[in-house]
C-alpha cells in the first residue's frame, strides 16, 4: 500500500508541475505577443511620420531614401532596445539582397492574402508562433503591411510613379521588383524573431 500511494503522489506532482509550467508558458507567450504587437506598432508609426515628413518637406524623389535608409535604422533599434531580430520582408523585394522571406514568413504572407480575400483586413491581423529551428525554439511574429495611397508615389503602376522617381529607383535598385501595387494590398510584414531562451528586455 505505502508504494501505492508513494506513485500516486509522484503522479500528482507530476501533473501539477505540468500545469503550473503551462500557465506560465501560456502567460509568457501572451506577454511575448503583446511586446511584438507593440514594437511591430512603433515601427510603423515611426516609419510613416518620417516618410510624410519627408514627402511634404522634400518631395517623393527625397523620400525614397526614408525607405532605403530610415527603415533600417528604425528596425535596428528596435531589435537592439529589445534583443529580437525586428525587420521586414516582402515576396516583391524592392532590393534583392535584402527583405527576402524565409519558408515560415512565406507562408505567413500567404496565409495574410488569404485572410484578406475573405474579407479580412490587413490592420487587424497577425501571425505568431514558437518555431524550431535546428533545435533552438524562437518566438516569431508577423504584422501585416497594406499599400496605403502615399506609398504608390513609389510603388505603383506606372502612371502613378513620376518620371524622377523612376529615374531615381531605377539607379538604385536595377532588379526592383515592388512595383505596380494598388491601394490596400499586401506589401509586406514587420517579423519579429526572439529567442525563447531569453526573457523579455522590458514589461509591455
Amino acid at each position: 500500500m505505502p508504494t501505492s500511494n508513494n506513485f500516486l503522489i509522484h503522479q500528482i506532482i507530476f501533473v501539477s508541475l505540468m500545469l503550473i509550467t503551462s500557465v506560465v508558458l501560456a502567460d509568457d507567450l501572451i506577454q511575448r505577443e503583446q511586446a511584438a504587437e507593440q514594437v511591430s506598432q512603433q515601427f510603423i508609426k515611426q516609419l510613416g511620420g518620417h516618410l510624410k515628413k519627408e514627402m511634404q518637406a522634400n518631395g517623393p524623389v527625397k523620400a525614397i531614401n526614408v525607405c532605403k535608409e530610415v527603415a533600417p535604422e528604425i528596425a535596428n533599434q528596435l531589435s537592439i532596445e529589445n534583443g529580437w531580430s525586428v525587420t521586414r520582408v516582402s515576396s516583391k523585394t524592392r532590393n534583392s539582397l535584402l527583405g527576402a522571406p524565409d519558408l515560415w514568413e512565406r507562408k505567413a504572407l500567404a496565409e495574410f492574402e488569404a485572410r484578406a480575400a475573405k474579407g479580412e483586413k490587413y490592420s487587424t491581423m497577425n501571425k505568431a508562433a514558437v518555431v524550431d529551428e535546428d533545435g533552438k525554439f524562437y518566438y516569431r511574429y508577423m504584422k501585416p503591411l497594406a499599400i496605403q495611397p502615399i506609398c504608390l508615389t513609389c510603388h505603383g503602376g506606372d502612371e502613378q510613379i513620376p518620371a524622377p522617381v523612376k529615374a531615381e529607383l531605377e539607379k538604385l535598385y536595377p532588379y526592383d521588383q515592388a512595383k505596380g501595387y494598388k491601394d490596400g494590398e499586401l506589401r509586406g510584414a514587420v517579423t519579429i524573431k526572439q529567442p525563447m531562451d531569453i526573457p523579455l528586455y522590458k514589461k509591455f
